[in-house]
Formats: structure tokens, sequence, C-alpha cells
């Protein structure tokens, strides 16, 4: 997914001021400076902005798609540039005169045109250089738990090659590595509720539903970039960020239909039969809901036994509670569908 506007970098400028006032900012931190903030109109990125924001940060917000940024971040006071991490030219602009960076930015499913080796792994390479050209010293970085370089797994492989460049960097760098992320517009929870709207009567679990996950919400993320970005002690240090609570697939299966206000029974399918399936769909679709490497990923746990969020940085952390996945309601049939082709 290639930016169409690559190169274009004047900003957004006529955004409402947000209501809510921003906190007083400590002596320690740099909130004189400029946060460029990378993937700023993903998920995460939007809801890291609204709190540096309010917590009185000066964001300047790197997205892709400028009207997917304009419409879920144009009510914020912040500067919004359209550029490609992938870029380096466009990368070492947008960090002028910037102190921070958060950097957001990857995908978990490759497309035509984008591998994770491309944008993950050389696109915080090219980061790196381009923050070291332009003198930005500190780097919050979202990785992933169970991130490794050795991994078989290419996601979980690109993102830890990704996290060793940023920590073998000179850059004052925090590292933070969420379990599953759940909130409005999310890429797993949103496809498990759109895959419910899509199997009437019975819904297929993976392997039986037995993979564990520790959902965080992304309301607590976004809580924990701005508390490690103010906080000088968190340099050097790397956080695993998790829900309350480990739950399978299955119990958060249970979930989403309690709040989807439905119900389905809940079949184990081994993964073996799942694959040639995924994988046909995969070719298939321009937009498939699974992957085969997404699905290979259920075969480990991908928890935190030691939770930084709660334990270390003192953030409650949110239940995956039916009560708090009530978005899912507006998804229907006929979206679900739709999603798969546009």
């Amino acid at each position: 997914m290639v930016d169409n506007t690559e190169g274009y970098s004047s900003s957004i400028t006529d955004a409402p001021s947000v209501s809510v006032a921003p906190e007083p900012s400590p002596e320690s931190d740099n909130r004189n400076k400029l946060v460029v903030v990378t993937g700023a109109s993903g998920l995460v990125g939007t809801h890291v902005c609204t709190e540096l924001v309010r917590k009185g940060w000066k964001i300047r917000a790197i997205a892709r798609d400028a009207r997917k940024a304009a419409r879920r971040l144009g009510h914020l006071p912040i500067e919004i540039r359209v550029a490609d991490i992938r870029n380096a030219d466009s990368m070492r602009s947008a960090l002028a005169g910037a102190g921070s960076m958060v950097h957001l930015a990857a995908i978990a499913i490759e497309r035509k045109g984008e591998s994770y080796g491309d944008t993950n792994t050389d696109g915080t390479r090219i980061l790196l250089e381009a923050a070291d050209a332009a003198s930005v010293s500190r780097l919050i970085y979202m990785s992933q738990n169970g991130s490794d370089s050795k991994s078989p797994y290419a996601f979980l492989r690109s993102k830890g090659l990704a996290e060793d460049a940023v920590t073998s960097s000179k850059m004052k760098w925090t590292v933070l590595r969420p379990s599953v992320i759940f909130g409005e517009e999310d890429e797993f929870i949103n496809v498990l509720a759109r895959l419910v709207r899509l199997s009437p009567v019975i819904f297929p679990l993976p392997g039986g539903g037995v993979a564990r996950f520790q959902p965080i919400a992304v309301e607590n993320v976004a809580s924990a970039v701005a508390k490690v970005l103010a906080d000088q002690s968190t340099i050097g240090k790397s956080y695993a960020l998790g829900g309350p609570i480990p739950l399978t697939l299955k119990q958060m299966a249970e979930r989403i239909l309690i709040a989807m206000n439905t119900s389905r029974d809940l079949v184990g399918i081994p993964v073996s039969i799942l694959r040639p399936l995924v994988s046909v769909a995969e070719h298939l679709l321009p937009h498939p809901p699974v992957t085969t490497g997404l699905l290979d990923l259920l075969a480990i746990d991908n928890v935190t036994p030691h939770n930084d969020l709660e334990i270390t940085l003192g953030i409650q952390p949110t239940p995956f509670a039916p009560e708090e996945l009530l978005y899912l309601r507006s998804i229907t049939a006929r979206g679900a569908f739709k999603s798969i082709f546009s």
C-alpha cells in the first residue's frame, strides 16, 4: 500500500482545538519540542495523538492516507503530514525540528507491494537514520509481544529485527511490547466479529480456540506511551503490556458474542483443515480477513506473565469484557462482506 501522495509534505492546519486542557509538564521532559508520531491515523496512533495532546505535547502526525488522517485526527490541534516511512527523504523532512519520535507504523498483513521486511524492518531502519540526521534523540518504539529476530514467524521476526535496530541505535529508546490490542476499529477483534456475522449458526475456532492472549485496551496503550515518553527513567528499557488476565481464543469469542447480542455454536476446527481454505481465500480475496501467517501465530501464546502495564507503569488495565466491546454491535453481515473486497 504505497502512498500515492509520496513527497507531499504540507500540513492540515485548519483543525479546531480540543476542549481538554493540557496537563502541566514536568521539567525533565522535552514538551517544548515537537513529537513525531508515525502510523498516526491507525488505531493506536489516533489514541496516542489524543492522549499526548491532552498531556500538553506538540504533535506532528505522520500518515499515508490524507483522507483517513483528516477523518481521525482533524479535530486535534496538531500538524498532519502525509508521508511514507519507507521514503528516506520524506522522513528526514518529517523529523526536522522534532525532539522525540513515537514509532507506531507497521503492518500485520502483507499485501501486494508491501512486505513485513519493507515496512516493519526497513522502514524502522530508515527512520533511525533520519532521526540521527535530524538530531532527534528520544524514541518510543511500539514492538510486539513475542517479537524476536530469530522467530520462525515472519511477522514476529520483522518486528524483532526492527526492535534490535532500535535497541542497538544511539537513540534514547524505550520499547513497548503489547499483546493483542482491542478498541473501536481494531484489526483483530473486529475481524472476529465480522467473521461471526458471516458464519451463521456455527463459528469455527482454529485449533479448538486454545491459543491464549492477554488483550489490552488501546486507551491503556496510549496511556503507557504518554507515561514513558515523559519519564526519563524509562530510557533503555522494554515493557511488556497486557490486559488484566490471559484469555483463550474461545473465551474471547464468548465475550464477543455476548457483546454482539448474538449466539453461535463454537466448534473447534484443526488448523490443518483451515490452512488450505485460508490459503485459497488469501490468494483470491483483495482483503482476506485471515492469512496463513496469522493462522500460524495461533501456535504460540501471546500473554505477558510480567505485566508492566500495571506492575511497573501503574496503569489499571481495562478488562476484555462485553461492556467494553459494545462497538461490535454496529457490524453487519453486509458490512462484513464488503470489508473483504474494499
